[in-house]
């Protein structure tokens, strides 16, 4: 049964990391950790390290190498990138041991903005994977992502589920199916959350800026 996986990781930076008009240029770029290879996360799903490897090498020749590695400001319902909420493009990521990190660029589009400005706010914001692919029941707890999984791209969202994959501006230029992979965290209710805080935040400052209540 097709079912739509969210999973979530927490992208940490400082003020001071912020790239912009470094050397003449205003790109504004975040750096951090983007994945986690081998580790459960918080929906209790792993991803093995070959897998993740090989679907990284395929977007690195193809969507980075042509300069179209987009990605949204939070999880559509989708496997594809819809370019009226892009916010950011992938310029680059490489392995450090199982830890997959990144730079990106966060672009001058509407959702691009509206990242940036939560970025000057100092706002714990996450990066989360979306992709497509299967699932094999491990054990009660525990999903490992299989041979069929295929990276779409990553969000930045307001809850990840990988642990310690928060992403930072920094200086540096059951049983299985078919499913949409998302891969940020799968909360209950608690309005009180410092998760639900940062969501409602972002709702806010979408709503002052475009005048549309548009983040769920």
């Amino acid at each position: 049964m097709k079912q739509i996986l969210v999973e979530y990781l927490p992208f940490n930076y400082t003020p001071s990391n912020i790239n912009e008009g470094v050397g003449g240029s205003d790109k504004f770029v975040v750096s951090g950790v983007l994945q986690r290879a081998g580790v459960k996360n918080q929906n209790g799903r792993i991803y093995p390290k070959p897998i993740l490897e090989r679907e990284v090498e395929r977007y690195k020749s193809t969507e980075i190498r042509e300069r179209r590695a987009l990605g949204e400001l939070d999880h559509p319902d989708s496997g594809e990138v819809n370019l009226r909420n892009v916010s950011h493009n992938v310029l680059n990521v490489e392995w450090k041991g199982d830890d997959l990190h990144g730079e990106v660029e966060v672009l001058n589009t509407p959702s691009g903005n509206i990242l940036k400005e939560l970025f000057r706010s100092g706002i714990t914001l996450g990066i989360s994977s979306r992709g497509m692919g299967s699932v094999q029941q491990i054990d009660e707890s525990t999903v490992e992502v299989q041979d069929d999984f295929q990276l779409v791209c990553w969000d930045f969202v307001s809850n990840p589920s990988t642990h310690g994959a928060f992403m930072s501006p920094s200086g540096m230029g059951g049983g299985s199916g078919i499913s949409a992979v998302h891969e940020s965290v799968n909360r209950g209710v608690d309005s009180n959350s410092k998760y639900d805080k940062a969501h409602n935040l972002i709702r806010d400052i979408v709503c002052e800026l475009s005048g549309v209540c548009c983040i769920k």
